[in-house]
């Protein structure tokens, strides 16, 4: 209360320390120096951080089969290989030795 905006502003881009804020308020205390309309630079802000986010679930999806290889290697391939080829095995088992 009694601060200025620009202040105030300066002093929540420090507490919160998400770039994301930071770069907002410093748009918007320079739009307000400039006399700019603060909407634009909302849309803007808004952009950029949808394009982040953005970017971040592509890098996140790009991972995910490197993540899945361990656990498909080692744990569904065996058993599929059990469920395929357990049949003919004992066929050829039993074709073999005479069971």
């Amino acid at each position: 209360v009694g601060k200025p905006r620009k202040d105030a502003l300066r002093e929540l881009s420090e507490r919160v320390t998400v770039d994301d804020i930071t770069s907002l308020v410093s748009a918007v205390i320079q739009a307000d120096q400039l006399g700019v309309g603060i909407s634009n630079i909302l849309r803007i802000q808004a952009e950029q951080v949808r394009t982040k986010r953005r970017q971040q679930a592509e890098e996140a999806a790009m991972k995910a089969p490197i993540k899945m290889l361990f656990p498909l290697v080692f744990f569904i391939f065996p058993t599929l290989f059990v469920v395929l080829l357990g049949p003919a095995i004992i066929q050829i088992a039993e074709t073999l030795l005479g069971f």
